[in-house]
């Protein structure tokens, strides 16, 4: 089917895009910016969204198995009721782990995608309610690409730049 395809095509593109960022970022970047917006952090939370968006539920998702930090320790702060305040105090993910999670998520790709139900008339996801699967995995996708402008703006700066790609070269995933 040719709508699954291209939806194959589009998240190796995207994840290859974030991989170039995190390969290509330098060592004193990685960790820079204001919580919650350093580098590595929203890298790791470009992966992390799109591997949990990328299946039928949330009761679907299995979590890497490789992760260092568990899911709360990474996106919840003990006690706070918002869900966008993250704990500072958490070890930073190195480049070769985030890329290692990119890679495992980018195998994930095809099979998850063959097997998805594209009709369903809602997401799986309890905070998005009243959208349909596929438009889920459009936002999925402009989420995940949102993120690699945010990041490839920060190499742009220091006069770095990422390629831009139509559909993945596999070549970096390990």
């Amino acid at each position: 089917m040719i709508l699954r395809q291209a939806l194959q095509e589009q998240y190796h593109a995207g994840l290859a895009m974030l991989a170039d960022c995190v390969e290509k970022c330098p060592d004193d970047l990685w960790n820079s910016g204001t919580h919650p917006r350093t580098y590595w952090r929203i890298a790791l939370h470009a992966a992390y969204y799109t591997h949990l968006y990328l299946g039928q539920s949330e009761e679907a998702y299995q979590p890497w198995p490789e992760r260092p930090h568990s899911s709360p320790e990474l996106w919840e702060k003990p006690g706070y009721v918002e869900p966008y305040e993250l704990p500072e105090d958490v070890t930073p993910y190195t480049k070769q782990q985030v890329l290692a999670y990119i890679a495992y998520i980018d195998r994930l790709i095809d099979p998850t995608i063959e097997t998805l139900d594209l009709e369903a008339t809602e997401t799986g996801i309890s905070w998005y309610k009243n959208m349909s699967k596929l438009s889920h995995q459009l936002l999925n996708l402009r989420h995940l690409q949102g993120h690699v402008g945010q990041l490839s703006e920060r190499l742009m700066a220091r006069e770095v730049d990422i390629d831009w790609m139509s559909k993945a070269s596999l070549k970096w995933v390990t």
